[in-house]
């Protein structure tokens, strides 16, 4: 069950009941493609940054070790020992991102794995099946995303299946969830709202979409070409078309000035690599801007990467500790940058549902975006 408890403007301040406990929102999602997060992170470590989500994917798990074989092991939350929420991507973006590897029909995709190049096929019933073996909290549905600069006619019809495979998954989902052996029989699922930039196919499709009464809303296909300022836009027209009263999910976006954005259009929740990606490569957030440790500057450093952060890495160690351990390609300087991003995501969303609660998100968000803005000295 989903409950708004404030809103200022089209910010929503809510939370989601599931049956894996509740999920404050806003919230930002810790991305575990393979049930693990990039960087040495455990479970643990999780649980100590103050992480709601863990993301993991249906396409990867498939691939390996299988869901049959997570199934066997209780469900994705036993295999990895995680308590709290997980939502499972429905496979969708691999028929982006792996375009190379795969063919589209109405019935579903064939991929070759990028594993081993075996032939696989993921439809809207595959996608719920290997989904309900995981037993996640929240399932996504099943969807194409096209690229954001696709033709006009290739993303009309590339929607129009998107919206056949959504029924066919909804109804997939209900079949399961009756099964005695399903593991979740509670699991909810999120349709994708799609469309690239074109704005009329994105209304059309979130009327559409919103008639089928699910239990949470995404806007997919951003953040994959188009400016931010195209995706600003795109949700200003979209999200209304959304139902208010069922979270709403903006997927794999983005950096902290697109999660401020995003919030203040109406969007629950976020997931995204970059603090993942960006610290295991020693790109670090922090209050005035992002930073690169592998600087000569730092070498010397003896601060934190923040001061006044609570992270395990800057609770102990200097920046010019850290930035040695990568440079000798050390694991436990990755894993200490990708604590830190993390931490710093998920703090953010902390102080973005207090200035919500407390009916001051707009200033907060631009007091955060002015401090982003003026790197330190």
């Amino acid at each position: 069950m989903y409950r708004i408890l404030k809103t200022e403007g089209r910010a929503k301040r809510g939370q989601l009941t599931t049956v894996h406990g509740v999920i404050q929102t806003p919230v930002f999602m810790n991305v575990g493609t393979v049930a693990a997060i990039k960087g040495a992170v455990s479970t643990e470590d999780l649980e100590g940054i103050g992480t709601q989500v863990e993301l993991s994917n249906t396409y990867h798990l498939h691939v390996r070790p299988g869901d049959q074989i997570v199934k066997q092991m209780g469900g994705l939350h036993k295999f990895m020992s995680w308590n709290k929420p997980i939502l499972t991507d429905s496979g969708g973006f691999q028929v982006f991102s792996l375009a190379g590897l795969r063919k589209i029909r109405e019935e579903g995709v064939y991929f070759n794995s990028h594993i081993d190049g075996r032939r696989i096929f993921m439809g809207p019933e595959e996608s719920m099946q290997i989904q309900s073996n995981l037993a996640s909290t929240i399932a996504m549905a099943f969807d194409e995303c096209a690229p954001s600069k696709a033709d006009r006619a290739y993303v009309q019809a590339s929607v129009e299946r998107t919206t056949r495979w959504l029924e066919r998954c909804k109804k997939e989902m209900q079949r399961l969830n009756s099964q005695e052996d399903t593991i979740n029989k509670n699991q909810l699922l999120f349709g994708i709202n799609q469309g690239a930039i074109y704005e009329d196919i994105r209304i059309e499709h979130a009327k559409r979409i919103r008639e089928l009464e699910l239990d949470g809303y995404a806007v997919g296909g951003l953040a994959v070409g188009e400016s931010h300022e195209e995706m600003y836009h795109i949700l200003d027209e979209v999200v209304p078309y959304l139902p208010a009263d069922k979270p709403t999910y903006l997927m794999g976006v983005g950096t902290p000035a697109n999660i401020l954005e995003g919030v203040e259009r109406g969007v629950d929740f976020f997931d995204c690599v970059y603090p993942s990606r960006n610290g295991r490569h020693g790109h670090l957030y922090t209050n005035h801007g992002k930073i690169n440790l592998f600087n000569a500057r730092y070498e010397l450093d003896d601060r934190p990467i923040e001061e006044d952060c609570g992270c395990p890495a800057c609770r102990r160690y200097s920046r010019g500790y850290i930035r040695h351990l990568l440079k000798a390609k050390e694991m436990l300087g990755m894993r200490l940058c990708v604590l830190h991003n993390l931490y710093f995501y998920n703090t953010l969303m902390s102080e973005i549902r207090d200035a919500l609660d407390q009916s001051r998100f707009a200033a907060y968000k631009k007091e955060k975006l002015d401090r982003m803005a003026n790197p330190e000295e």
